[in-house]
Formats: structure tokens, C-alpha cells, sequence
């Protein structure tokens, strides 16, 4: 049941992101458009409480719900960007809209981006392992829920691994491209 739910919500936030942005820029009806948008991060609050209504029926957890709060973490840690690096795009390709601004590609500038987009991974682990904490303490059974904290523990290498990127920008950085006048 969880992994059908995981994947209707991936296709559904994929559906309603693209039905929001056309309702913005092709039929120009703005207020479906917001509300369209604003109803992703619901997704994945259904998500997560199919998997606490899943466990608290008996299941053992695994990596499905785990990705449940992974899911909801990342919406409300990433939401927000994704959908404006979306709105961007779609309003440049389809509605004659500027093109996306692109971040720096070299020296200190790109490594405060590097900087800011690692703390936001640090975030959106740190609330998943929250979530994951609260499942845990509401099914209250902990031969059912030590996988969930086994795959909790096992996205820790994400941020381990990601902070390479703002420590090479940061002790490496790159000249930035000569422009031609």
C-alpha cells in the first residue's frame, strides 16, 4: 500500500506542479494556479500519514517509510526553490518570460550558494530524522521501528558527502569565464 502511495504522490506532485504553471501562463487563471501550487506539500503530508496509519496497523517499517518523512522533509526544505526554479523555467519556455537567472559559476560567490544550499540539506536531513523520531515514539514499538531508524541513520553520508561541494568552491574556487567586450 505505502509504495503505491509513494508513487501516486511523486506522479501527483509532478501533475500538479505542471497543471499549476500551465493554469498560470497558458490559461492565465492565477488563483487555480496558487492554489494548485500551494497544494503539493499536501502530497506528502498524505504520504506520512499513510505510513503512520500503515505501521500503527502492524507493519514493520522500511525503506518506504522512511522515504515517507524524506519526502516531507525535502517539500519543506526544497519546496519552495523547486517550484520558483520551475515557475521560472516554464514561464521562460512557454509565456515569453525572461530566462532563469543562473547563480555564479566561480569564486567566493558560488561558495556562499554552496554554503547555503548545504545547511539546507543539514535542515531537511535534521527533519527527517524528526520525523522519523515522532513515528517512532507514536507506533511505540521499537522491534518494528529500528529499520526506520537504521535508514535514518544511513541518509547521515547525504550531508557528509554534499559538504565536498562548498569546501572545493571554498578552498579551490574557480576563476570566473573572461567575457567578451
Amino acid at each position: 500500500m505505502i509504495l503505491a502511495i509513494l508513487i501516486g504522490c511523486e506522479i501527483g506532485f509532478w501533475v500538479l506542479l505542471g497543471l499549476g504553471l500551465a493554469c498560470r501562463y497558458l490559461w492565465h487563471r492565477h488563483r487555480l494556479s496558487t492554489v494548485l501550487l500551494l497544494s503539493v506539500p499536501l502530497l506528502d503530508v498524505i504520504l506520512l500519514t499513510a505510513a503512520v496509519v500503515d505501521m500503527r496497523g502492524g507493519a514493520t517499517a522500511d525503506v518506504r517509510h522512511g522515504l515517507a518523512a524524506a519526502y516531507l522533509a525535502y517539500s519543506i526544505v526544497f519546496g519552495h526553490r523547486t517550484i520558483r526554479w520551475a515557475d521560472a523555467w516554464f514561464h521562460h519556455r512557454f509565456a515569453s518570460g525572461p530566462p532563469p537567472q543562473k547563480p555564479p559559476s566561480a569564486g567566493m560567490a558560488r561558495a556562499r550558494i554552496e554554503w547555503a544550499f548545504w545547511l539546507r540539506i543539514v535542515l531537511a536531513y535534521a527533519l527527517m530524522f524528526a520525523f522519523v523520531l515522532v513515528l517512532t515514539w507514536i507506533v511505540n514499538d521499537p522491534t518494528r521501528t529500528q529499520p526506520l531508524i537504521d535508514f535514518a541513520s544511513g541518509l547521515l553520508k547525504i550531508p557528509v558527502i554534499a559538504v565536498l561541494w562548498p569546501l572545493s568552491y571554498t578552498f579551490w574556487p574557480s576563476k570566473p569565464e573572461p567575457t567578451d567586450t
